[in-house]
């Protein structure tokens, strides 16, 4: 006799009500330690994004703004 494969149910593509996370299997972020005090993450939009090539290149161009936009006394 020839075993049948057995029939897999079809994936929900709904979510669960409730997803169970280990956590001991959990690891640090990686990221943490490039982000000093002080730093502040901004999101691009992707039209923007396509000009820059990366983080030094932003910040070159927004120096050159501040520096060519007097600040106002306080």
């Amino acid at each position: 006799m020839k075993n049948t494969a057995r029939k897999k149910k079809p994936a929900s593509a709904e979510m669960r009500d409730e997803y169970r996370f280990d956590y001991s299997k959990s690891k640090s972020n990686r990221f943490a330690k490039k982000m000093e005090s002080g730093t502040i993450a901004v999101v691009l939009e992707p039209d923007v994004a396509a000009v820059f090539k990366n983080a030094e290149s932003v910040n070159k161009l927004l120096r050159s703004v501040i520096s060519a936009v007097k600040p106002k006394a306080r």
